[in-house]
């Protein structure tokens, strides 16, 4: 008798692709996407980036099956067991190497964000290594946020859910902004997300954020001269210090990474890319646990001055800031993920209007509820006058096989 075949779940175009693929792998059910960029006239279905992430997933997971229509705008994708980076499968010397393209236009962060989602509920040690011509590290002009607001305002959130800081590690070991055209930067990061669980625990972050007591933050300068980082500084620290009196950012200098500049004529030639520079900021409130990040780094095509890019960064931190909520936009899809896939308990978190009311938000929530999820329960916060939402979130114990033991 043969097997039947597996029930999908259907979606259309290629807004939220990344989530709805991290989502798949942790329920186990296999999805269908069609229409991918089907009436662009200039990129038709799967774009570098998306065809380089199922890569990744396809060597972090075991078993996984996907397929792509000739065109590229139809994705089948069946997942497997999430192994991390076990000896053996896809993985070299215990660290898998994922290496992009030069016609990628998106930050790593774009990578490293699903991944270190799908990390707890590893079997294996997740240890994946970015390098190429595509690696950005920075911040870039499609939203993505840079590496540093993935270490110092993504990755402590997991703490929340008993995942042990000490084991989650993400050193950037060249840095780069977007090259030419906004593609391709050369760096080099290596994340290495070492704490697993059975279960992540119920999360409950209902309480008022507090006010800001500290600022800390990075600037790098990237084939560029080292003074453009003590000039983003000072100009953030001018608009920042009237309001907190700790304020403390870091200066990091690198050279431009060198790759191959194609030269059919002298294969061995080498070029610079990834030249440019930029800031990273983050807020640190008085309530244990809440974070509010900024990003901002200079354009490709360059025509900024530094001082404009401190500026920017400072008045983009105070406005993340005036947000409220305990989680910022670029930490609710991984926290609210986390809550979903934990143990059938209801946890409860505070979020701004702002962040609740986005696409992203609402798109996650439909998403969430296709996969099996309970639908979120939503009211006013009622002790104080902020406006925030108080977000309910049932787990559906999802959880990780892997480990059966907790």
């Amino acid at each position: 008798m043969a097997a039947p075949h597996p029930e999908y779940i259907r979606f259309t175009t290629h807004k939220s692709l990344a989530h709805r693929l991290v989502l798949s792998t942790l329920t186990g059910r296999p999805i269908h996407i069609s229409q991918i960029r089907s009436s662009s006239p200039t990129q038709t279905g799967l774009t570098p980036h998306e065809i380089s992430l199922l890569r990744l997933l396809e060597s972090v997971t075991n078993g996984s099956s996907i397929q792509i229509s000739y065109t590229g705008t139809t994705l089948t994708y069946s997942p497997g067991l999430i192994t991390g980076s076990m000896e053996g499968l896809g993985a070299s010397g215990g660290v898998i190497k994922c290496i992009l393209p030069d016609t990628i236009t998106r930050g790593v962060s774009w990578f490293l964000i699903p991944l270190c989602i799908l990390a707890p509920f590893s079997k294996a040690p997740m240890n994946v290594k970015f390098e190429g011509e595509g690696v950005i590290t920075s911040a870039t002009e499609t939203g993505d946020i840079s590496a540093d607001s993935v270490r110092t305002a993504i990755l402590p959130l997991y703490e929340r859910f008993g995942i042990l800081p000490s084991k989650l590690e993400l050193r950037i070991l060249q840095r780069s902004c977007a090259g030419q055209g906004g593609k391709g930067g050369g760096g080099v990061v290596e994340l290495r997300f070492g704490s697993q669980v059975r279960l992540p625990k119920t999360l409950h972050m209902n309480r008022s954020p507090g006010r800001v007591r500290r600022i800390r933050g990075v600037a790098y300068s990237t084939g560029v001269s080292a003074s453009n980082n003590a000039r983003m500084i000072h100009t953030a620290r001018g608009i920042l210090n009237p309001l907190v009196s700790d304020v403390h950012v870091a200066a990091q200098y690198d050279q431009a990474p060198l790759v191959s500049s194609k030269d059919k004529s002298n294969p061995g030639a080498k070029k610079r890319t990834g030249i440019g520079f930029g800031l990273s900021l983050v807020a640190e409130s008085s309530t244990d646990g809440v974070l509010y990040s900024a990003d901002v780094a200079s354009p490709s095509q360059g025509g900024v001055t530094p001082e404009d890019i401190g500026k920017r960064c400072a008045y983009q931190l105070l406005e993340v800031v005036s947000q409220g909520g305990s989680v910022t936009r670029i930490g609710a899809t991984t926290v609210l993920t986390l809550m979903a896939m934990g143990s059938e308990d209801v946890g409860r978190l505070r979020l701004g209007r702002e962040v609740i009311g986005t696409e992203e938000a609402v798109g996650l929530g439909r998403d969430l509820k296709r996969f099996g999820a309970s639908s979120w329960g939503l009211r006013d916060v009622e002790e104080d006058e902020s406006g925030d939402i108080l977000v309910s979130v049932k787990g559906t114990g999802v959880g990780n096989v892997g480990r059966k033991i907790a």
